[in-house]
Formats: C-alpha cells, sequence, structure tokens
C-alpha cells in the first residue's frame, strides 16, 4: 500500500480542525473547567499548526514554519496542561509554557540551516512529548480513587502512542542531522516519515478518545465529591464518614490499636441564627470546620454529621488524643471567632473508645453522642468521656 505524505498530512489538518469544531460542542466552553479548555485549546491550535505546515510548502515559507512550529509545541504544552489538571500536577508548568515561543525563535534564527532547525524542532517536540508520557504513566493524584483503577487503560493506551511518537519523532531528527539526504524535506517519502505521519493521525483520535474519557471522569469525581462531600464545609458528610470508619475501625481490630470517636456540637447555635442571621450561622459553621480540619491529627477522619454535630475518628488514640485535639480547638475559636464573626463561639464535646463489642461507627457514635450531651447538661464548654474512661 502507498502512502502520500501530502495526504497524509492534509488528513490531519482536516482531522484535528475537525476536532477542534467538536470539543467545545461537546464539552462546552463558558462553564468548561480548566482541564477542557487546556484540551480544546490544545486540538485548535494542532490543527492550526499543522495547517500553517502544509501552506508553508507553497506560501511564506520562513513565516509560516515559525509559526507552525510554535503552534505544534503550543498544542502539546496545550495537552500536558489538560492531563495536569485531570490527573494532578507536576513539575514542569513553566517550562512548558517556555518552550513554543523558544522552538519558534530557534527555527526563525535558524531557518538557513536546514539540519538545525529541523533537527532543534524535532528534539523539543520529543522532550514535550516525553513530557506528557510521565504525566500519564505516574500514578494520578487529582483522580477520585474509584475513577483511577479505570483510568489506567485509557492512559495506557495514549502513552504507548505517544512514546511511539517520540520515537519517531526523535528518529526524523536524527535523519535531518546526520542522513540529510535521506530525509530532504518534510514531504520527503522516507519509512520513518511516512510512520510519523500515519502515528500523528492516530495520536490525534487517541488524544481525542482520552480527552474525552479524563473528562468524563472529571465530571463523575465531582458528582462522587457532592455526593460524600458537606457543601457548606467542605467535610465529609455523614455518609462518606460512615463508610470510610469501616476502613480505620477494620484496621484498629486487625493490628489491635487503639480508636476513638470524638463528637463536637457548637454551644447555642440557634441563638447565634436567631441573633445574627442564617448567613452568619453559616459563616460560624464553615469557621468550625476549617479550624477542625486544620487541627486535626493526620490521618484522623473528620465529617460533618448533623446541623452544627461534627465527629473526628481517630486512629492510635489514647485517651489524651481527645483532650489534645479539645484544648486546640478551644484555642483556635477563642483566636479567630471574634475577629471573623465578632462573637465568641464555643462548643460541647464527648468521646467514646472502640469495644470489642462494636459492630460499626453507629455503636460508637452513640456512646460519643451520650457522652456529648453530659457535657452539655453539665453547663456545656467542655469535654467529657463515655463512661469508665477518663475525661
Amino acid at each position: 500500500m502507498h502512502f502520500d505524505i501530502a495526504t497524509l498530512f492534509s488528513l490531519l489538518v482536516i482531522q484535528a480542525l475537525a476536532l477542534a469544531l467538536v470539543l467545545p460542542v461537546l464539552m462546552g466552553w463558558r462553564n468548561a473547567s480548566p482541564g477542557a479548555r487546556h484540551a480544546q485549546v490544545g486540538m485548535g491550535l494542532q490543527g492550526a499548526g499543522w495547517l500553517a505546515l502544509l501552506l508553508a510548502s507553497v506560501l511564506w515559507d520562513r513565516a509560516l514554519g515559525t509559526l507552525a512550529m510554535g503552534l505544534i509545541s503550543a498544542s502539546l504544552s496545550a495537552l500536558w496542561l489538560a492531563m495536569n489538571d485531570w490527573l494532578g500536577r507536576r513539575r514542569g508548568r513553566r517550562l512548558m509554557l517556555a518552550l513554543p515561543p523558544a522552538v519558534a525563535l530557534l527555527y526563525l534564527l535558524s531557518f538557513d540551516s536546514y539540519v538545525w532547525r529541523v533537527g532543534l524542532s524535532n528534539l523539543v517536540f520529543v522532550l514535550q512529548l516525553l513530557m506528557i508520557c510521565v504525566t500519564l504513566a505516574q500514578p494520578p493524584k487529582a483522580l477520585e480513587p474509584e475513577l483511577a483503577r479505570p483510568s489506567r487503560r485509557w492512559r495506557g493506551l495514549l502513552l504507548g502512542c505517544l512514546l511511539l511518537l517520540a520515537l519517531l519523532t526523535l528518529w526524523r531528527a536524527w535523519l535531518a542531522v546526520f542522513a540529510t539526504a535521506s530525509y530532504p524535506d518534510f514531504y520527503t517519502p522516507h519509512p520513518v516519515n511516512v510512520l510519523a505521519a500515519v502515528l500523528s493521525n492516530v495520536a490525534v483520535t487517541l488524544s481525542l478518545a482520552a480527552v474525552l474519557v479524563a473528562w468524563r471522569g472529571e465530571t463523575e469525581g465531582a458528582f462522587l465529591r457532592l455526593a460524600q462531600t458537606d457543601v457548606l464545609t467542605g467535610l465529609n458528610n455523614r455518609r462518606a464518614f460512615s463508610a470510610r470508619a469501616v476502613d480505620m475501625i477494620s484496621m484498629a481490630r486487625r493490628y489491635q490499636e487503639p480508636l476513638a470517636l470524638m463528637m463536637l456540637d457548637i454551644d447555642f447555635f440557634k441563638a447565634v441564627n436567631d441573633s445574627h442571621g442564617h448567613e452568619v450561622g453559616d459563616k460560624a459553621l464553615q469557621l468550625f470546620a476549617r479550624c477542625l480540619r486544620e487541627q486535626q491529627r493526620l490521618g484522623d477522619l473528620v465529617g460533618r454529621v448533623g446541623g452544627e454535630e461534627f465527629a473526628v475518628l481517630m486512629a492510635r488514640c489514647d485517651a489524651q488524643g481527645p483532650q489534645a485535639l479539645d484544648k486546640r480547638m478551644r484555642d483556635a475559636l477563642a483566636l479567630m471567632a471574634p475577629k471573623e464573626l465578632g462573637f465568641a463561639l464555643d462548643f460541647s464535646a464527648g468521646w467514646a473508645r472502640l469495644r470489642h463489642g462494636d459492630r460499626n461507627i453507629a455503636d460508637l457514635m452513640r456512646r460519643a453522642d451520650a457522652a456529648l450531651y453530659e457535657a452539655k447538661r453539665a453547663g456545656r464548654g467542655r469535654l467529657l468521656a463515655e463512661p469508665g474512661l477518663e475525661g
């Protein structure tokens, strides 16, 4: 089968430009996430870059060729940014943003030397492709655990394609520098050039598939977070708190480690709403949640389990753990509440320790709640333990 280079790259231009028009229709633009916008911009830059490269053979070779190099490089940077938005931040952002103008400048300054302009521009593309591959190969930091494992399929497929494309691009750079006679121009029907043209078409298609799957994963992750997160405070809601407590209880039992549950309830919260309004009441809840998040130990599980009631599940925790957290919380609220709310904010708390007979988190919560309400009956503003423990 005979492959015509000009035809292959013409198809690449048509495909990339068509996909650049399709993505905003599928994803939307105005309310699109940063990852979606980077992907859309990247696909548009890809199509514009290849179009400029094709036109450079008949019009303004120096100007359009330089523009093409910058646009193609910028499209790879945009794809890297999109993957970073979806999979988690990686090092190299400044480098990726600097490479497109750098490659355009290098191409322009070395235009009269075919060896230098083709060799250097292809090496820059190889670097960018490898940086995208590194992002795809690393475990995703931004995906929900439920979505991280399924993402391996599309990440692996795109990774393999881009690695092969990087290898062929590096090979083209080698031909331009060390075997110029066999690769004298962009349209040379050298086997490596043909393979690179075919694979570029495949890579654009796979990039579209990866972008759509990643975007779907981002949407599913947002729904998962909404289902598991208290919207007002950003903490785990009661359902997510109970679900995640299962693993902590299992680990504590397996390794015979102490586990404590602390319940905290804002004192006189109804009076806050009645005196200052529900908007200020919401700010009080958000302040309390922020203090709790800042004062928790690494590995603690924190959630909002009721209107003004919060829970902290503390692993490897002795009797001093709840007392220490209680003091840190009271100190933090004494410092921050008057500044941010204009009045003091206090709370009552109770705690319980995991027992052998506890079936689940609900058993712990009942005992910690009982201790909490004992604290309220005793005058509020204090921490009490369940009967039989030192409070």
